[in-house]
């Protein structure tokens, strides 16, 4: 032990010093990879959530990825709480003064919050395309066209579209007229933008629910984040529709006797939806994909990812092997559904994760949630342990089956989507320092 001041000061020094350092090219980056996406500046920083949380990495990472371009509908509850703890907030912006756009929603209607920045930003973008047409005399075809058409599928192509605005501002500063003003203030929607919708499993498999499914069918595209804790985390441990088989909770004091929603498999029926089953800890190349797979599907997409909370009765520095063992147990199957390769004639659902390869009583026995039932009725807990033990087999079973259907042309030996996103980016690149 030694007196802090001296410490902190010269710490102080160490952090502006870090501070100053540049932003790594996103360009640059192979996102595809997990070191090329660690480069990324994460604009999610410092949250109050506990130490260990399994939520936050999520979070992380998707402002890693896509934060620059974000617009976050985050429903009531943990998120909520850590994510908007003012007067502080973890919600940052980089360097060019680019950060997500974070606001807070009910349980009751976030989803819906979400969809409706979605048809606004969309909205929005028609009338700016609108008005650059009246322009078009005076900007110029190739101006005009290049904005209206611009590829943003990855970084290049986003840095080329905000470089087409910026040219466009100054050349609609000179133009003295009232459209012009007009179209001023809504042309950073000529930019891509990515609508987030998140929240917790209390949100979207209970209270939630029927905005989750209204938004799932509508077809728009929208990302939705859920960060499964199987139970009411912010409010004290409530059971959840996701609370699994056999887990003590409140309300399941005695243990939960019926089975958690299977979420994922409900998304997968309307077809045009992407849906991952992720757990980072278990497969972390395997939640990068479906992170990148899922903000470049035009549609909506649903990402369920496994997060361990204190609520399971764990230390929370035991995160990652419990991610490990609900993975290898069969309870938290990996799994991307991607109607993509439907539409070219190949099985839409690829299974990540192996059969299971230890007893599910080897993950259940970890946490506190289920082994306290043993404690107090030796007898429920096995009944519901060989219950729940059967259920996660046969849901394994279920979904093997069904990425096993064979399909058109399925032969396997064409690139997945985030290989062809890798290519992409690297061609256009290329491309973009040619210009440069």
């Amino acid at each position: 032990m030694v007196p802090q001041p001296s410490i902190l000061e010269e710490e102080k020094h160490n952090w502006a010093f870090f501070e100053q350092l540049p932003d790594y090219d996103r360009r640059e980056a192979k996102v595809t990879t997990i070191k090329g996406s660690m480069l990324l500046k994460p604009l999610f920083e410092f949250s109050g959530a506990c130490s260990g949380c399994g939520e936050t990495p999520y979070i992380k990472l998707a402002s890693q990825l896509f934060g620059d371009r974000m617009l976050v509908a985050n429903a009531t509850g943990c998120s909520s709480i850590y994510g908007g703890n003012l007067p502080t907030t973890p919600w940052a912006k980089n360097d060019d003064g680019r950060g997500p756009a974070w606001n807070n929603s009910l349980f009751e209607d976030n989803a819906e919050f979400g969809l409706g920045m979605r048809l606004a930003l969309d909205k929005q973008r028609q009338f700016a395309g609108e008005l650059l047409e009246e322009f078009r005399d005076g900007l110029g075809d190739t101006l005009v066209n290049d904005l209206l058409s611009a590829d943003e599928s990855d970084e290049a192509g986003i840095y080329q579209q905000r470089q087409r605005v910026a040219e466009l501002k100054i050349r609609l500063a000179s133009i003295d007229n009232v459209r012009a003003r007009t179209l001023e203030s809504v042309v950073d929607n000529l930019c891509k933008r990515s609508v987030w919708i998140i929240g917790g499993d209390g949100w979207a498999y209970d209270i939630g629910y029927g905005g989750l499914d209204h938004v799932l069918a509508s077809g728009e595209n929208v990302n939705i984040l859920v960060l499964d804790t199987e139970v009411y985390s912010n409010t004290g441990g409530q059971t959840s529709k996701a609370t699994p088989r056999g887990a003590v909770a409140k309300f399941s004091a005695a243990g939960k006797r019926t089975g958690k929603k299977d979420l994922a498999r409900i998304a997968m029926s309307y077809e045009n939806v992407y849906v991952a089953h992720v757990a980072y800890s278990a497969k972390d190349t395997q939640t990068l994909h479906a992170f990148l797979e899922a903000e470049a599907y035009e549609g909506p997409s649903l990402i369920i990812a496994y997060s361990p909370c204190i609520a399971h009765g764990i230390e929370l520095e035991d995160n990652h092997q419990q991610q490990d063992l609900a993975v290898k147990s069969g309870h938290w199957p990996l799994l991307r559904f991607d109607p993509r390769r439907a539409d070219k004639g190949r099985n839409p659902l690829h299974l990540d994760s192996k059969s299971p390869s230890i007893p599910y009583r080897d993950f259940a026995a970890s946490e506190g949630r289920f082994n306290m039932l043993w404690r107090s009725h030796p007898q429920e807990a096995e009944e519901l342990l060989a219950a729940a033990q059967q259920e996660v087999s046969e849901r394994y079973h279920r979904y093997q089956q069904l990425a096993g259907l064979d399909w058109e042309n399925d032969s396997g030996d064409e690139p997945g989507f985030t290989d062809q996103i890798a290519n992409q980016t690297a061609d256009q690149t290329k491309k973009a320092r040619q210009d440069d």
